[in-house]
């Protein structure tokens, strides 16, 4: 095995730039399809996470929670047997009963690195050259966030405050407002430059009130969002990964980014036509949003609630030149 250059830091790599906003296992299928089409991509993350290990470390040693930049380092990884190794390395978890018993080895090497540097940008970057990454991962906050959620019950009841990413993303009822305490974070300075600078924003997929709105709710982020002269293109689900968009449709969730972001627009919204029960109406709420539906099958065989990434890349790929969409080589 051995180790080249990051594409992220290498002048001469190829491609335009990309930048894709999410957490989970939702930024992690749409980093798996973009890093097969460009060496200039960044991943901006959300910070909110407060469960598992990464709630552990946040608790334990005040530090952003490292699971969701964890799991983007390793969408990150080649398909090579130096990324291969790498990535089953970070997503190694402890077994057992003892104090380390649920933590993510991933999470532990980077809590590590940013003790020793005092700083996340440069802390993952330098993990970003370790394993020889194919983009860059930033977090979208320099601090801790809590979500904030106000949950309507189904049968009608007052909307009751739900606290932290874990409790959003698992109360039955429907989200009727989102907020992130600390109110007005400060954005990673790299991550609004990144977007800035980016000739494609990707957003989506992913749990949408947990993953994906949190990116609109961080001032500066959002204002760059919202103002950057580059292609903005949403990945919408495939299935509603968790109880708080259980109930929502396609487009519903166009709906929702429209709502938390009243100035943004959109260029194209790229769907699976089996996760589409009604075209029409999810051209309509594209529409709205400035934006054209495009429909492509993305899903894994037998498994029609996982994004292939060699699918997703290439319908990404035939978006190439279309409207403001930039062309990938």
């Amino acid at each position: 095995m051995t180790r080249g250059l990051p594409p992220h830091l290498d002048p001469q790599a190829a491609g335009p730039a990309v930048v894709a906003l999410g957490g989970g296992h939702g930024l992690a299928a749409s980093l798996r399809a973009l890093r097969r089409l460009t060496g200039r991509l960044t991943a901006v993350v959300t910070v909110a996470d407060n469960g598992g290990s990464s709630g552990r470390i946040r608790d334990e040693l005040d530090l952003l929670p490292p699971g969701d930049l964890r799991m983007a380092l390793a969408a990150l990884c080649g398909d090579d047997a130096w990324g291969r190794t790498w990535a089953q390395v970070l997503q190694h978890r402890f077994g057992g009963s003892g104090e380390l018993a649920g933590h993510s080895l991933g999470n532990l090497l980077i809590a590590a690195v940013w003790q020793r540097l005092d700083d996340p940008v440069r802390g993952l970057d330098l993990v970003a050259e370790l394993l020889a990454s194919h983009g860059r991962v930033l977090p979208m906050s320099t601090v801790p966030l809590t979500l904030r959620a106000l949950v309507a019950d189904r049968d009608g009841g007052p909307p009751a405050e739900v606290l932290g990413q874990v409790e959003v993303a698992t109360t039955p009822g429907h989200v009727v407002d989102l907020s992130l305490l600390p109110a007005d974070p400060p954005a990673c300075p790299q991550a609004v430059q990144a977007v800035a600078d980016a000739d494609l924003v990707v957003l989506g997929p992913g749990s949408w009130f947990s993953s994906v709105i949190p990116h609109l709710l961080v001032p500066e982020l959002a204002d760059a969002i919202e103002q950057t002269k580059a292609c903005r293109v949403v990945l919408l689900n495939l299935a509603s990964a968790t109880q708080e968009t259980e109930e929502y449709a396609p487009e519903n969730l166009l709906e929702v980014l429209g709502l938390y972001a009243p100035q943004l627009s959109v260029d194209l919204v790229l769907a699976d036509p089996a996760a589409v029960p009604d075209p029409a109406l999810l051209v309509e709420a594209a529409r709205t949003l400035g934006g054209e539906v495009v429909l492509a099958p993305v899903h894994r065989d037998g498994a029609p609630d996982q994004h292939d990434p060699l699918r997703l890349a290439a319908a990404l790929a035939a978006l190439g030149g279309r409207g403001r969409m930039p062309q990938w080589r």
